[in-house]
């Protein structure tokens, strides 16, 4: 993934979806071009599979590169 595409996004919208996303919640982005070209963002929800979103429920973060590991590897740990 490249730097300037987001890999985390905070929930700021879940209409429709409250059993899927949690407001003020951090989600891992998965990179998808074709979703992106309609409005939609591909992450890994509450399921722990990736699903589309309205771009817009969302809210792009940049976290420092520790932390970035730290999130990575707990949701690593979390799937065990």
């Amino acid at each position: 993934m490249k730097r300037t595409e987001p890999r985390f996004v905070v929930c700021v919208k879940n209409r429709d979806y409250a059993a899927s996303l949690e407001l003020r919640k951090l989600y891992q982005v998965v990179v998808d071009a074709a979703a992106a070209k309609l409005g939609q963002i591909r992450v890994i929800d509450e399921s722990g599979e990736d699903y589309l979103y309205p771009e817009e429920y969302f809210v792009p973060v940049q976290l420092p590169q520790s932390s970035e590991k730290a999130v990575r590897r707990a949701a690593l740990s979390e799937g065990k």
